[in-house]
């Protein structure tokens, strides 16, 4: 929402001026932190905008926060105040929930607050690895550097994760149209012919009598399908959110054929590049270790990470406490990091890493998309043959009979 304000000094001098902000409040406490004291505050009415009233599109995506971060790393290498940096992107922002954030945060900097503290403060949004990273980067002075390295860890990790998902929009669009067809068929085809068919007195097809029994209990029992769909769907996705639950799906879906195998990669590619970043801005490697764990997204590799960094802590290499998961950590993993461990370069050698799995995965996509296109057009060929088969099969055998 964007609002007109006029306001005094300390001074007792007026200003004026439009803020975008989510309510009033917020624009009352975004001017007294700049010193500012409000005395006419006025939304400026635009008729309904959906996207700024509904709560659920006041989100703030992966892609906003890379923009963010790039476009910050930027202003700070040509010297630009962090405050006042800050403001300009707030002003580009075109995500409203975004824009209050982003001028919170200059308000808290202006007013003394570390830029790590003041991100610390949106956890849903800055990460507990991005703020590590700007807290190094302010300990060692080079804050513009560590934020043009958290830009390109947040573009990897969308880019593949965006490449992963568009491999995923074709099958789920087929799968989606075919559900419809197969609802029409079952609902409203099969049932208009069920007396057609039955009244020629011929022996039906088998598929023929199992689409009509599928279309009985689907129109005669609805509420149980609905039922039982809701409730696989709620187990799908209430399940993996409790702590047995993660634990098992964590499991196995590392065990699934194929599949298994590109989410070792993309879980192998995440720590390479989690802790290559933290380490190459000065984190001590238990810490960076730590970080990483609670990053990672998998509660087995998770406490893969951890049990690794008990053993760094006990004065054992990383490398010693990774080779003990060949399942799960690949021996070109192992290999790298005891090079990295040798040469004092882990954080170089585990970029090196990064890269690989990286053109693994494009790799793995680009072929799993290329072999599922034609695997869902023949399923959906036969799937429809069949209907298709269960129609017309016994209304041929009546034309036949009536000849």
């Amino acid at each position: 929402m964007k609002f007109t304000y006029q306001a005094r000094t300390k001074a007792g001098l007026i200003k004026k001026g439009t803020m975008e902000a989510i309510s009033k409040m917020a624009v009352i406490e975004l001017l007294q932190k700049n010193n500012l004291f409000p005395t006419s505050i006025v939304e400026e009415k635009k008729g309904v905008n959906f996207s700024t009233e509904l709560k659920i599109f006041e989100g703030v995506s992966a892609k906003d926060v890379v923009m963010f971060t790039r476009e910050l790393a930027i202003m700070m290498e040509s010297n630009v105040p962090p405050a006042k940096a800050l403001e300009a992107l707030g002003e580009q922002t075109s995500n409203k929930s975004f824009k209050e954030k982003i001028f919170r945060i200059s308000a808290d900097i202006r007013e003394g607050v570390t830029l790590s503290k003041a991100f610390a403060r949106y956890p849903k949004i800055f990460s507990t690895f991005y703020v590590n990273m700007i807290r190094s980067g302010e300990i060692s002075g080079t804050l513009p550097d560590v934020l043009r390295k958290v830009a390109d860890h947040l573009e990897n990790e969308y880019y593949i994760r965006s490449k992963t998902i568009g491999a995923m929009i074709y099958p789920i669009v087929v799968l989606v149209v075919f559900t419809v067809i197969f609802i029409v068929v079952i609902v409203y085809i099969i049932p208009g012919l069920v007396e057609v068919l039955e009244s020629s007195g011929s022996e039906l097809p088998l598929v023929t009598k199992i689409v009509i029994g599928v279309s009985n209990f689907a129109i005669n029992y609805w509420w149980l399908v609905l039922g039982i769909i809701g409730a696989v769907v709620g187990f799908v996705i209430y399940y993996p959110k409790t702590k047995e639950g993660k634990q098992v799906t964590d499991t196995l879906i590392l065990n699934i054929p194929i599949l298994g195998r590109f989410q070792k990669n993309v879980y192998m590619n995440r720590f390479a590049e989690n802790l290559s970043t933290l380490l190459s801005s000065g984190k001590a490697i238990t810490e960076a270790l730590e970080v990483t764990a609670d990053l990672i997204g998998n509660n087995v590799y998770r406490d893969i990470i951890l049990n690794a960094k008990e053993g760094v802590i006990k004065g054992r290499k990383l490398s010693d406490g990774l080779v003990n998961y060949p399942k799960y950590i690949s021996p070109l993993f192992v290999q790298m990091v005891a090079v990295g461990e040798s040469t004092g370069k882990i954080s170089e050698t585990l970029m090196n890493v990064v890269r690989f799995y990286k053109a693994e995965i494009e790799t793995f996509v680009d072929s799993i998309s290329n072999i599922i296109e034609p695997i869902l057009i023949l399923g959906l060929a036969g799937m429809v043959g069949l209907l298709v088969a269960a129609v017309f099969l016994p209304l041929y055998q009546i034309g036949g009979t009536i000849r």
